[in-house]
């Protein structure tokens, strides 16, 4: 069996999304520990451990409940991330909990990134419930892509936005983009722990994401891998929520104060890189 460990944050999070993301853990049958880390303000999804108990055992899988105040998603995240890191373990996956995906995802994914000993995060295919592809490879953002993205009206930025998702490479071969979705992040712990790179705890909620897959990026390669598929039933909670929105616009503001506004040199170099590797294979 792999030495793989799962974790999900929750919070507020309907009763359907937690039932149906632990049956895709338990189904896979090669989950080490699934961690779930409880950011309620009460205990009440302790209950899990003694429900899915019996579940949990038939698939091999030992359940970590971890009560915790809410210090933000990635922070919750680093808890999971460094008691795996301890054990052992040589994957972790990062799981939002509203994807779901069938048994054979995670193994697959173990195996790609054993024949790729050089990446240090992949993410699968991304398709909304209705099999609708989620675009989720990236360049680096500018600021002017976020507001183009959340303020302006799509017909106004589509080229732009269209090259920010890398639309042009098909979404049909492996490639290296600097910048993915952590909705699912599939992440080879070895390279966390030589270049100490985690989730900064300064991000609360957003961005956080797209701050550690920018670290990954510089010193592996984080790739997006077609073969495999999973469903993330994306509700876009900052669209319909202004205290969400606010907490997106913070995060937005804290990224570009630490990696540069109108001048980031790395964000140029990353970006060219990967637009040269998209256009070769259009010749």
């Amino acid at each position: 069996m792999k030495k793989l460990t799962a974790s999900v944050v929750l919070f507020n999070t309907p009763r359907s999304q937690i039932e149906r993301l632990f049956k895709s853990v338990f189904d896979s049958k090669c989950v080490q520990t699934f961690y779930i880390i409880d950011n309620s303000p009460n205990d009440k999804w302790r209950i899990l451990e003694r429900e899915y108990e019996k579940e949990a055992g038939l698939a091999g899988t030992r359940l970590r409940y971890i009560h915790n105040q809410n210090l933000g998603y990635g922070s919750s995240h680093n808890l999971a991330i460094h008691e795996a890191i301890e054990a052992g373990a040589k994957y972790h996956v990062v799981l939002n909990p509203d994807v779901y995906f069938d048994s054979t995802v995670l193994s697959e994914l173990a195996r790609f990134m054993d024949a790729n000993e050089d990446a240090a995060y992949v993410l699968p295919r991304v398709e909304y419930p209705n099999g609708e592809l989620q675009y989720l490879c990236k360049l680096l953002p500018t600021p002017a892509d976020l507001i183009f993205r959340r303020f302006l009206p799509k017909s106004w930025g589509k080229k732009r936005d269209d090259r920010y998702c890398l639309k042009a490479s098909g979404y049909d071969k492996v490639m290296n983009p600097p910048c993915l979705s952590g909705c699912f992040m599939f992440l080879r712990l070895s390279v966390l722990q030589e270049y100490n790179v985690f989730f900064d705890d300064g991000y609360f909620m957003y961005c956080e994401d797209f701050d550690l897959i920018r670290r990954l990026h510089r010193v592996a390669k984080t790739l997006y891998y077609p073969a495999v598929k999973i469903v993330h039933d994306h509700a876009r909670e900052s669209y319909k929520s202004r205290a969400m929105l606010w907490a997106h616009i913070k995060s937005a503001v804290r990224y570009f104060c630490k990696w540069g506004w109108c001048f980031d040199r790395e964000r140029g170099e990353m970006n060219k890189r990967c637009l040269r590797e998209i256009k070769s294979w259009q010749k």
